[in-house]
């Protein structure tokens, strides 16, 4: 693991394949670590002949974290919201894209194709409306364009996202039995669900940095994130979304409204998949991606 110096924060990073190749930036999603994007996915990519960059966003791992900022008040934040008003939050998905601009100015990379699963999704969605110039390519996975006629969570997946958790250090069993609940109920049911896996990356990341302050954080920042779609509409790189069509946190409409408002996107659901990046899928993920970045019409090949 490294740590770069970008935009006024520190950002840890590593990567994958040879330092010249072409790069590929990963941008994690909602409350998760860099480490989310597997090493096999990594190491998959970087074998198509890519440098693979993957890092903790701020507030994340071993990023900088906003612990002088308050966890927000997500009442008042709701109710600014539906008065029309802009509320104060610690950052934006904005600062989130610069940070991503700022690490690459970091390692000296002038361009880059950038793939964002979920929060990350979003971020990737801003890098390319507002850094038209330093992205190659967009690869927007479980993401959203912040439509505010799209639906919504399912009900009770909401509610198990803001339960709480027992602190990992005291209650260590608890901690994994709220989260493993969770990604339980966000996998779909197109694929098995491997509780080990589940259960070594999130005691994996536990141990990097445990902070649900910053996960708080980061969820304002998408709150107030607004409809993106007059940006999208200005997006002119190749783009790739894909999207589970089992996927009960941010619906499968979500990822056709994406698809529709970014010109020319290849659009890829996959049957069965939820919120979630199942090492089944991992291997048809990279060829879509490598896909879309050759130019071929279909995220499958053509």
């Amino acid at each position: 693991m490294n740590i770069a110096k970008a935009n006024g924060i520190e950002l840890a990073w590593d990567s994958f394949g040879h330092a010249d190749a072409e790069p590929i930036l990963l941008i994690s999603g909602l409350g998760t670590q860099m480490i989310r994007w597997s090493e096999p996915f990594c190491t998959g990519l970087a074998a198509r002949g890519y440098r693979v960059i993957r890092f903790d966003n701020r507030d994340a791992g071993r990023s900088t974290h906003f612990s002088a900022s308050p966890a927000p008040d997500f009442g008042a934040l709701a109710t600014a919201l539906m008065a029309g008003r802009r509320p104060d939050v610690p950052y934006t998905l904005d600062d989130m894209a610069a940070d991503a601009i700022g690490l690459l100015d970091a390692l000296g990379i002038a361009k880059a194709h950038v793939v964002g699963r979920s929060m990350g999704g979003m971020i990737a969605q801003v890098l390319a409306s507002n850094h038209a110039d330093r992205v190659l390519s967009l690869t927007s996975i479980m993401s959203s364009t912040g439509n505010p006629v799209l639906p919504q969570a399912a009900p009770d997946v909401m509610a198990m996202m803001m339960r709480p958790a027992p602190d990992p250090v005291i209650d260590p069993e608890g901690f994994l039995a709220v989260r493993l609940a969770f990604a339980r109920r966000i996998a779909g049911t197109g694929y098995s669900f491997d509780e080990e896996a589940h259960r070594a990356i999130l005691l994996d990341e536990v141990t990097r940095c445990y902070d649900p302050g910053g996960t708080a954080r980061q969820m304002a920042a998408m709150a107030v994130a607004g409809d993106r779609r007059a940006r999208l509409a200005n997006i002119t790189v190749p783009a790739l979304v894909i999207h589970g069509t089992d996927d009960p946190l941010v619906p499968p409409a979500c990822g056709q409204d994406t698809a529709r408002s970014i010109p020319n996107a290849v659009y890829l659901p996959i049957e069965g998949m939820g919120h979630d990046l199942p090492r089944d899928v991992e291997e048809r993920t990279i060829n879509a991606i490598c896909n879309v970045i050759a130019g071929q019409s279909s995220a499958e090949g053509t």
